[in-house]
């Protein structure tokens, strides 16, 4: 049945359903996973590198983590090629803002203005959606520290804590069941190694396999978004290890 109504993206099935938007989607389970958690005083996302070959020579920015302006970054799930297309035109939208007002692009209004585009993808014929989804993490002064997801089919949302990429069911799943509102950073971290270890294809989580990315704000006010090291994420792997262990010897 789906044969028939999957060749374009603006046909629509007897159901109601447009199988171009849906393949999409499918197509983000198969990427790396990212999972982000709203804390109290910040923002943590942690995300999975999916390791391709050996033989690759190490990116020196982040692959997964991407900075849209100063008060907003995205995590990735899906098409590098089609995120980078997007993560232009938001960074485009956010500096006409901020030069036509004088003051940074709200949160909500930029990921609006990125699933505006991406809904008009499932509009017309001789394009396809996008096949990436995103996390977003920012802070700005109407409604203070945000996290929203967006598919490729434009649709938005703002969360305490989702998951994306392969896996996010497994994720979403513990999520649910054990996340606490009012958590800090330094807890939503150790939560958050946690649910990564239950999530991910491999059975040994490294530094090389992961990342996690903070938002906070510092004395001065300033949004300060940094990547934790090599160094740091192994001490938080290990912590995490060590106190699995012990509960476990309880």
């Amino acid at each position: 049945m789906s044969r028939r109504y999957d060749g374009r993206t603006t046909t629509f099935s007897p159901e109601g359903r447009l199988f171009q938007v849906e393949y999409a989607m499918e197509a983000i389970n198969n990427a790396g996973s990212a999972v982000g958690i709203l804390a109290k005083d910040g923002i943590v996302i942690a995300a999975e590198k999916k390791t391709v070959s050996k033989l690759l020579t190490p990116s020196k920015t982040s692959e997964k983590t991407i900075k849209l302006d100063d008060h907003l970054i995205c995590a990735v799930a899906g098409l590098t090629s089609d995120a980078n297309i997007l993560v232009n035109y938001a960074r485009l939208s956010a500096q006409r803002y901020e030069l036509a007002y004088q003051e940074k692009e709200p949160c909500e209004q930029l990921v609006q203005t990125i699933c505006n585009y991406k809904q008009a993808y499932t509009q017309f014929g001789g394009q396809r959606p996008f096949g990436v989804s995103f996390l977003y993490a920012g802070w700005d002064r109407h409604h203070g520290f945000q996290l929203y997801h967006s598919d490729p089919s434009g649709n938005y949302g703002g969360w305490k804590a989702t998951a994306i990429g392969a896996n996010n069911r497994a994720a979403k799943s513990m999520l649910k069941s054990d996340y606490e509102e009012g958590m800090t950073v330094e807890e939503a971290l150790a939560f958050l190694v946690k649910v990564m270890n239950k999530t991910m294809d491999s059975t040994s989580p490294s530094a090389d396999k992961l990342e996690f990315t903070t938002v906070t704000r510092n004395a001065e006010g300033k949004i300060v978004h940094r990547q934790l090291t090599q160094k740091e994420t192994d001490e938080l792997l290990q912590k995490a290890a060590a106190d699995t262990a012990s509960s476990g010897d309880m």
